[in-house]
């Protein structure tokens, strides 16, 4: 699945410092970034060769500094029903899990 592919890549970047939370209890596959409290992009581009240089996606793009303060508060609203996952975590998930990823990384040049 795309989650256990996107799941097989979280150690090096949680072992940067970056920071990943899964949205509780299920998937959200919406794609929304603000950038500086004024831009806000939302659509269906993921942000990967495949959808920069095969797929048809498009994003909405809005300047507009009371619609970011909007969609920042939805944001904020979602990270709480959301479980944080840290890099220690994600070491110690089931042998289960990490074949599942293994197996669905194999595919991930296509999701």
């Amino acid at each position: 699945t795309v989650r256990s592919a996107s799941r097989a890549s979280w150690g090096p970047l949680l072992e940067a410092g970056a920071e990943i939370s899964e949205y509780q209890p299920t998937m959200f596959h919406c794609k929304v970034f603000t950038v500086d409290g004024l831009l806000v992009s939302v659509g269906s581009t993921n942000f990967d060769n495949r959808s920069f240089r095969l797929n048809d996606e498009a994003n909405l793009n809005i300047y507009d500094a009371a619609f970011a303060a909007r969609e920042t508060a939805v944001f904020e609203a979602d990270l709480k029903r959301s479980r944080r996952v840290t890099h220690q975590a994600w070491l110690d998930r089931p042998l289960r899990e990490k074949a599942l990823e293994h197996l669905a990384s194999l595919l991930s040049w296509q999701l």
